[in-house]
Formats: structure tokens, C-alpha cells, sequence
């Protein structure tokens, strides 16, 4: 008999983990009901990787280990964030599903520092030649993301499970 008891024991854990397979709980767990973007955005997403991890690294890293004047501990605060975002959009090459998320900070930081810093001081005729170059690099890249980011993917894994309401059962 006690063979038994372990036996549906076994059997009701497997059970709990094939309906878990079967639900969406991130980028990590694979679902039934979604599929991985097709090979092309994959590779789109590769390329933007590659991209940001080429371009931004060099230049945030090449100044925080040869700064050209002492730090402002605000810009070294920048410069810091942004090697440490390049360096991870490295590891988005071998793993552009995970990584994801990286995609959504860059278009939500640019989108932001758009609208809320650089729009003003545009309008104003307050934009210095260095922060117009950031603009224009900006206005350019916010396009791309959205057109490279996968978005049915994003909200499946990442939109749906945020919105999904958690009720709690009281008996």
C-alpha cells in the first residue's frame, strides 16, 4: 500500500508541472500558446545588440578607463550606467530572448530624456551642439526599437502576466 500512496504522489507532481509548462510565466518558460519571434527578428534584435554593445561600450568604456578630466560624480554615475548597460547588451547576442528587457529600458530612457529634457530645451533654442547630436541619435534610435522589438512577444510574456489579476481564494 505505501507504494501506492508514493506512487500518486509522483503522479500529481508531474501533473503540477505539465500544466505549469503550459502557462505563460516569462521569457525563460517557454508557453504552448506563443511562439519565439521568427529568425529574422531574432536577428534584427541580434544586429541592435551587437549595435549598442559595439558603439556604447566603446565609447563609455573607453572613457571611464581614460577619462579625459576628473569625474563629476553625476556624469561618472552616467558613463558607469551605460558601460554596464553596453557590456549586457553583449550577453543579449547569445541569449536576444532573455535580454529583452534591455530593449524596453533603451526605448523607455530615450523616450523619456526626448519628451521631458531635450524636447524643452529644443523649443527653447537651449540645445548645445553636443545635446543636438544626442537628439538626432535619440530620434533615430527610438524608431528602430520599435520596430525591431517583438511587440506580440513583450506582451504575452511580459504585459499579460503584469495585468493578470491575482485573486486570492479565501475558504
Amino acid at each position: 500500500m505505501p507504494f501506492k500512496g508514493k506512487s500518486l504522489f509522483i503522479n500529481q507532481k508531474t501533473n503540477r508541472m505539465k500544466s505549469m509548462q503550459n502557462t505563460v510565466h516569462g521569457p525563460d518558460v517557454p508557453s504552448v500558446k506563443t511562439k519565439r519571434p521568427s529568425k529574422i527578428r531574432i536577428y534584427l534584435i541580434k544586429g541592435l545588440y551587437l549595435l549598442t554593445f559595439l558603439t556604447l561600450g566603446h565609447s563609455a568604456w573607453s572613457e571611464l578607463l581614460f577619462p579625459s578630466e576628473p569625474w563629476i560624480p553625476l556624469e561618472g554615475v552616467t558613463y558607469s550606467f551605460w558601460a554596464a548597460y553596453a557590456t549586457l547588451m553583449g550577453l543579449g547576442l547569445r541569449y536576444p530572448i532573455r535580454m529583452l528587457p534591455l530593449l524596453l529600458l533603451q526605448l523607455f530612457y530615450k523616450s523619456v530624456w526626448l519628451v521631458c529634457i531635450a524636447y524643452p530645451l529644443w523649443s527653447q533654442g537651449q540645445l548645445d551642439p553636443s545635446e543636438s547630436g544626442l537628439f538626432r541619435s535619440f530620434a533615430i534610435a527610438i524608431p528602430i526599437d520599435l520596430l525591431v522589438i517583438p511587440w506580440s512577444y513583450v506582451w504575452l510574456h511580459y504585459g499579460k502576466t503584469f495585468f493578470k489579476s491575482k485573486t486570492t481564494h479565501l475558504e
